[in-house]
């Protein structure tokens, strides 16, 4: 007997994939990706791999720098308040600044944007943050992947990853072996929270009983969503401008998740601590409302957020007054901290003297 037809023929867009949303995604993408071109990269998309040509950048004896890291959390105040433009800019930054805290020059980025059904408008609008990221890091978008797996996520929900690699000269890798004690610690203001920290930063707006639509307590005349949505400051251009003009720059620490408590030991030698004065520190509005908000103790809020700095010089004293004029040239709002002193062996690794200055918004 011939077999009987089976009635219900399925095909990979009733599953829930829709291929030709994502060929369209890639045409749209593409000017974003060629305005990100720079020496050494390909600005060409749809291949199995980026290219990059490490000789057309100068190098004489690279080493190559790895990073990759998402937004986290942030996303979710993206999704709920319907606005998609800046976090490929976080996504960009928490990978870029994670490199240049090295030495290196960011060369280029891959992005990996998953989602349970793709709107090609929101992706679209979340890719421009990454190419405009790019841009202010001066690297290249070689490629990327799209990824629609419904059953994942919910409704409208998406996801982002980033991967970036940069080059530095092998004798230029940072921070040196001479960071010591007399060191001078120079902190670089940040725009906010940046990318950290959001899931207590939710939990206190449903405390409170803010919805993202609703005006700002730190920030008049803008939505929460807005306000708490700032673009991670992109640090590259300014600390490579700095790091060719002055002698004596040691290393830098990127302030991310775990503040100043975990970041600022990463690069410190063992037999040194940090020496803190808080009163130095100018806080983002933020901050304080975060602090009040959730009677948070300072101690708290120097381990969870970046308090208003979200990178950390470690300089020669000698040099200290060149660093601070060369990142206030090229557009950092720089200040003295304090300094690197010697640490006993129980002594903690960071040392702070002085209070935060967390006025009410």
């Amino acid at each position: 007997m011939p077999q009987q037809e089976k009635p219900n023929r399925l095909d990979y867009r009733q599953a829930g994939v829709d291929i030709a949303a994502g060929n369209a995604l890639v045409e749209a993408i593409k000017p974003l990706a060629r305005s990100t071109a720079r020496k050494g990269s390909s600005s060409a998309l749809g291949g199995f791999g980026g290219l990059f040509d490490l000789k057309a950048c100068g190098y004489h004896d690279p080493v190559l720098v790895a990073a990759n890291d998402g937004v986290g959390t942030k996303l979710r105040v993206a999704i709920d308040s319907g606005r998609h433009d800046t976090v490929g800019i976080d996504l960009v930054a928490m990978s870029v600044n994670d490199l240049v805290v090295q030495g290196a020059e960011p060369l280029f980025f891959l992005d990996y944007f998953s989602c349970g059904r793709l709107d090609t408008d929101v992706a679209a609008r979340v890719i421009a943050g990454i190419a405009e990221g790019c841009r202010q890091a001066g690297c290249a978008l070689i490629g990327g992947e799209t990824a629609e797996m419904p059953g994942m996520y919910d409704g409208e929900d998406y996801d982002l990853a980033g991967f970036s690699v940069g080059a530095v000269e092998r004798r230029k890798v940072l921070p040196k072996r001479t960071v010591a004690a007399g060191d001078v610690l120079i902190g670089l203001r940040s725009s906010g929270p940046h990318s950290n920290g959001y899931s207590l930063i939710r939990k206190l707006a449903e405390l409170s009983g803010l919805d993202f639509t609703d005006e700002a307590p730190f920030a008049p005349g803008m939505s929460l969503g807005a306000a708490l949505l700032e673009p991670t400051r992109i640090y590259v251009k300014p600390i490579l401008a700095a790091l060719n003009e002055v002698r004596g720059i040691k290393g830098f620490a990127h302030i991310t998740g775990g503040g100043f408590v975990e970041n600022i030991p990463r690069i410190l030698p063992a037999d040194c601590a940090a020496q803190v004065d808080l009163a130095c520190v100018e806080p983002h509005p933020v901050f304080g409302w975060l602090q009040r908000a959730g009677g948070i103790a300072e101690r708290e809020m120097l381990t969870t957020f970046n308090c208003g700095i979200g990178m950390i010089a470690v300089v020669s004293a000698r040099y200290a007054d060149a660093a601070m004029l060369a990142f206030a040239a090229h557009g950092e709002e720089a200040v003295r901290l304090g300094e690197l002193g010697a640490r006993g062996e129980t002594d903690a690794a960071v040392q702070f003297s002085g209070s935060l200055r967390l006025e009410a918004p």
